[in-house]
């Protein structure tokens, strides 16, 4: 996602949405929320999918708390929670109404209308839950207070268009695929009662190389080192086999899977699983130098050893 997407709008709703105002009666399904009458005269020219639109307001625009509306209703389908809605926005200094990005250019940002979304973000959640693709929504944020010495900020207006939405891609439960034997000299693996791998390491030699074996091959998507995935883990030092986490235990500070993209871990993880089916279950005998070293991270150092299954893609 670019940057104001990201931070901005998600971020900042994260700090602000429990300071917000109480929602406004709903307007074509979706919600809005917060002073919507300062949207009263803001015009919006659609100038397609490919470039912003324009944008009149009386400047400057000053909102005293978080503040979304749709204002132009599309002519789409209504929008599910749960979906992937991909959009492209325009935001802009609400004092001089000069442009601060403009994503249109670059392509549609997809954001998933997720739980994690609506606790974090519930102002955009349920705006965009209900409204139909291609409607237009304006959010204004607060401009900071002044402070000694420097004056108020001014507020931000962001407007952005519901390009399409899709169902998001199905999480399994649990590996599906065919049982693959791993070759001699590697860790072995067994399930306990409560569904989850142990590993051992018991004479395994350190690694030369990365190894990626599939311990159960699914038959889902390719993974690509740019994917976001979904995943339960576990992972032990190579030496010992001590077990340093698990998303399958609680122990662990974990709440279930995982969810992260697959380019900010370590290049064991980025290496060995990019080419992987969705569905697999994936033994990763990492390479301290493709890990986080000897110097480690809490309690995971030199060589790892990761018993990884792939439940989803995006």
């Amino acid at each position: 996602m670019r940057r104001l997407l990201a931070i901005l709008i998600p971020g900042l709703l994260l700090l602000t949405a429990c300071g917000g105002g109480t929602p406004a009666a709903p307007e074509p399904s979706s919600q809005s929320a917060g002073d919507v009458a300062k949207f009263d005269s803001l015009k919006i020219s659609d100038n397609g999918d490919q470039k912003a639109p324009g944008l009149e307001f009386p400047k400057p625009l000053e909102v005293a708390e978080p503040t979304v509306k749709e204002v132009t209703e599309g002519k789409g389908d209504r929008i599910k929670a749960g979906q992937i809605v991909e959009m492209s926005y325009v935001a802009v200094d609400g004092k001089t109404g000069k442009t601060l990005e403009d994503t249109y250019a670059s392509g549609a940002q997809p954001i998933e209308l997720n739980d994690q979304l609506k606790q974090g973000s519930s102002l955009i959640y349920n705006v965009v839950v209900g409204a139909k693709v291609g409607s237009q929504i304006a959010f204004a944020a607060p401009g900071k207070a002044a402070s000694e010495g420097k004056a108020a900020g001014a507020s931000q207006l962001v407007v952005f268009k519901l390009i399409s939405a899709k169902d998001a891609p199905k999480v399994l439960d649990k590996p599906e695929g065919d049982t693959v034997t791993p070759p001699a000299g590697l860790p072995s693996v067994k399930v306990n009662d409560a569904g989850v791998p142990e590993i051992s390491v018991d004479g395994v030699k350190a690694p030369k190389s990365l190894i990626a074996q599939d311990l159960i091959k699914g038959k889902g998507a390719v993974v690509k080192a740019s994917d976001t995935l979904t995943v339960n883990y576990v992972g032990v030092n190579l030496v010992g086999g001590k077990k340093f986490d698990s998303s399958f235990e609680d122990s662990f500070g974990h709440k279930g899977v995982a969810t992260f993209p697959l380019s900010n871990v370590i290049k064991g993880w980025t290496q060995g699983l990019a080419g992987k089916t969705v569905g697999s279950r994936v033994l990763l005998v990492i390479p301290k130098n493709l890990a986080y070293g000897d110097a480690g991270q809490g309690e995971a150092k030199g060589d790892l050893v990761f018993v990884v299954d792939i439940l989803g893609v995006k």
